[in-house]
C-alpha cells in the first residue's frame, strides 16, 4: 500500500508536469495563431480571399480525425480548433465568430 507521503509527492510531480504541458500548449496555440496570421497576410498580398471556409472545415476535420486516432475527445478538439480559428478570424477581420462560418447569403433578387 502506498503511504500518504508518496501520494503527496506524486501529486506535486504531476502538477508540475501539468504546468509544463500548459506552457507548451499555450506556446503552440500562439505559434499556430501567428502562422495563420502570416498566411492571411500572404493571401491578401496575392489578392486571394483571406478567409477560406472550406479550408477551415478541412482543418477541423483533420484535427478530429487525429483526435480519434489518438483516443482524445473529438468534440473537445473540434471546439478548441474552431475557437483558435475564430481568434485568427477576429484578428484578420475585426469580427468575432466562434464555429463554422455562416454560408454566404444569396444575392437579393430585388437589388
Amino acid at each position: 500500500m502506498t503511504d500518504q507521503g508518496d501520494l503527496e509527492t506524486l501529486l506535486t510531480r504531476l502538477r508540475a508536469r501539468l504546468e509544463k504541458v500548459d506552457a507548451e500548449l499555450i506556446g503552440m496555440v500562439g505559434e499556430r495563431r501567428a502562422l495563420v496570421l502570416e498566411i492571411g497576410r500572404i493571401k491578401e498580398t496575392l489578392g486571394r480571399p483571406v478567409l477560406d471556409p472550406s479550408q477551415e472545415a478541412k482543418v477541423v476535420r483533420r484535427a478530429a480525425q487525429r483526435a480519434r486516432e489518438m483516443d482524445v475527445d473529438e468534440e473537445l478538439i473540434r471546439d478548441v480548433i474552431w475557437r483558435i480559428i475564430a481568434s485568427a478570424r477576429e484578428a484578420q477581420t475585426g469580427k468575432s465568430h466562434w464555429g463554422p462560418p455562416e454560408p454566404p447569403s444569396a444575392p437579393d433578387p430585388e437589388g
